[in-house]
Formats: structure tokens, sequence, C-alpha cells
């Protein structure tokens, strides 16, 4: 991949010269509080590079979907604060994105400090379907430095304003994590030592159909978890009960099961509840025995057991998704049980972002154990497709 990188970067010299970096610090909040940090921590060694060669940083970033507007509830606010204590400085938040606050914080700022600008999805045109609208937010971002360093992978799937089209206008260059994820993702993609054990998990079939058939050619073992998998029980079948289920998937299911029935593996056994909460009751039966009226939240431990044996034998694994419902006491087990097989595994192993990044940490399991979490769900799933990355491919266009 022909790219300029960080380090061409600071072999020109960056003291005094401003610089604009395209971080990915859209954090998991409760309320104000940030419940998982992984992202600030993974954007930290880019900008703290920078900072210390004396650049004057500005970081873009987004967090949530504001629609298009300023919302208190999306504000960078808390990131700021967790920012600047890891950097030990002090980051200075403008309250707009290339507004009055923006402007003043901008001019004033010396080598080696750190502005945060509000959230960039407070404007409507970084996501605009309009080139010409983010081609104007880019010129105003712009305005801001004389260089500007990609380093969000969890956003480079998108062709928005401060991903893209702010590369076009100024001197790009790819930063430290966007060059570490591709770099990882690209031994998924290339010839993966194996056997090759791919875990998928999450809601929806139809979210990971593409990477499902991407991957099924290149995998030796893939293994359906989380909700998911009752398509594909479905599919074989069985009555899911409440269940989430997606109708419009059970053939396009029983397809990939008939034709490659030697590298699927789905759940043997669940854990069903009455109800989606953590105080309904539960059980743990046969996935061909869920009763009427309960919905499955969770592989079971004989399903744990299985997946844990495919994956102790593996070489590479990649993980994307949660086997059940995490977040509510009850049915996370499944989930860690995945987690700890792959963390007790010898085999060179990708966290691939998202709700699986985030089971990590919240279920307290060490990161080291782990070869790599990736901070982009979206994007790792994107190029594992085949598909071009926008936020890359306007790199390599610069280079």
């Amino acid at each position: 991949m022909a790219v300029k990188t960080l380090e061409d970067l600071l072999a020109e010299g960056v003291s005094g010269r401003r610089v604009l970096v395209r971080s990915d610090l859209n954090v998991p909040l409760d309320g104000s509080v940030i419940t998982d940090d992984g992202r600030v921590r993974a954007a930290l060694p880019t900008i703290k590079r920078l900072a210390d060669a004396g650049a004057k940083v500005v970081v873009a970033a987004h967090l949530g979907r504001p629609k298009g507007e300023s919302d208190e509830k999306y504000s960078l606010r808390p990131v700021a604060g967790r920012l600047g204590e890891l950097l030990g400085a002090d980051v200075q938040l403008a309250g707009d994105v290339v507004g009055a606050q923006a402007k003043a914080l901008t001019s004033e700022q010396a080598g080696g400090s750190v502005v945060l600008l509000e959230n960039v999805r407070f404007d409507p045109r970084e996501t605009s379907k309009s080139d010409a609208e983010r081609a104007e937010l880019a010129a105003e971002l712009a305005q801001f430095a004389d260089a500007f360093v990609s380093d969000g992978f969890g956003v480079v799937h998108r062709k928005q304003a401060s991903v893209y089209d702010v590369a076009r206008v100024l001197p790009a260059y790819a930063g430290g994590l966007v060059l570490a994820e591709l770099d990882v993702l690209s031994k998924l993609t290339g010839e993966p030592a194996r056997p090759y054990v791919v875990v998928l998990g999450g809601s929806k079939v139809s979210d990971k159909l593409a990477v499902i058939e991407a991957l099924l050619p290149k995998v030796d073992t893939l293994l359906i978890g989380g909700g998911m998998a009752f398509t594909f029980l479905a599919a074989r079948g069985h009555d899911v009960g409440k269940s989430l289920l997606e109708k419009d998937f059970i053939d396009t299911a029983r397809k990939l099961l008939d034709e490659h029935s030697d590298r699927i593996v789905v759940p043997e056994d669940v854990v069903v509840a009455e109800a989606f909460s953590a105080d309904a009751a539960t059980d743990t039966v046969s996935a061909d025995a869920i009763p009427a009226g309960w919905m499955g939240l969770d592989i079971g431990p004989r399903t744990v057991e299985a997946f844990a044996g495919k994956i102790a034998g593996a070489k590479t694994v990649f993980w994307n998704g949660p086997a059940g419902v995490f977040e509510l006491a009850p049915f996370a087990a499944g989930t860690r049980g995945v987690a700890q097989a792959i963390a007790d595994s010898a085999a060179f192993s990708v966290v691939g972002g998202g709700d699986s990044a985030a089971a990590v940490r919240v279920l307290g399991l060490p990161e080291e154990k782990f070869s790599h979490i990736s901070t982009g769900g979206g994007a790792s799933l994107e190029y594992l497709e085949g598909k071009e990355l926008p936020g890359v491919a306007v790199l390599e266009e610069e280079a």
C-alpha cells in the first residue's frame, strides 16, 4: 500500500506546524461517563507523538449519531477530559466544529498543544451525500491545518468530509493506528496460518452476510453465535420460539449450511429466558428444544465447549460479535467462554472491534492475551469483505 505515513510527516518536521488529526473517539457513554475508553487510548499514540514533536494538534472526531445538529448528549466534552488525563496535558474543547470558538482556539495554539473540535457530526455537511457540501466543510476544516493525519480506522469505510474530502485538500498521511489495523487485517486476507477459525456473533445475519460469504472460501471453521444463530437454527428446521429471527434470510442460511456443512458450526444448546431481562426466568436447553414463547439470549455450555475445542486447535482466529447478550449477567457466560478460549489459545488472534472489543474490556479479560483488538468493527468487516475503504483509498490517491 503506497501512502505517506506519520513517520514521513515527522521526518519533514512538524514543530510549530498545524496538524489536523481525524481520530475515532466514538466511545460508549453512560450519561457523561465513559464506560470504555479503549478508542481514546488507541488514538493517543499518534496525537502524543505529534504534540511531543511540537505540532499544533487539532483533533476532529465524532460521537454517536446526532443527526447534523448540536446535541449536548453527544458532546465530546467527556472525551476531551479523558484525553487530557491520558496525555497529561490540558486538551481544550472547541464549542463548535468550524465556528468562532474553533477558529479562536486554533489561532491561539502553541506548539505541542492539543485542541479537540466539537463533534464533527454536529455539522450536517460531514455525512452529506452531496460531494459539494462535504467539500465545503473539508475546506473549512483545512483552514486549521497545514497537514492532515488520518488515524480514525473506525471511520475509514465512510466517505465523509473529515475522513475523505479533507485528505483531498491537505497533504495527507496515514496515522500509526490506521497502518497497524491494515497490517493486521491484511494477514487475515493473505495467507493466514491454518487452521483458520472465524467466530461471528451479533444480532443479525443480514449485517454479516457479506463477510460470511467472503470468508467461507478462506476459513477452515466458521463458528456462529449471537442472535444471528437463530436464523441458522431455523434453517435447520428448529423452532426458535421468540428468539431474534430474520425470516427473510432463512433460505440464505439454509443454502450456506447445505454448501458449507463441513465448515459452519451452529450452537448445540442455548440459554433461554421468558423475557429480555436480567431478572427473567432462564433455562439451558438443546438448540432443537427451545420452548414456545421463550427466547434464546446466549449460547449454552456445550456450545462453549465445542467452540473452545475448535479455537484451541487454531493457528489464526478472527472474532467479531458477542455470543449472547453479554451486558446482562445471566447471558454473559457464552461470550466470556469464547473470549477466554481465544485468550488462552496460541493462535494469532484478532478481535474485530465494536461490541467484541467492548466485551473483552467489560468482562475484565486481559487485553494483552489477544494479538490485536481492532477499533473498527464496520471497517474491519468491510475490509475482510474485500470492499474499498474510501478513507484509505484517498490516501493512496494522494501519495
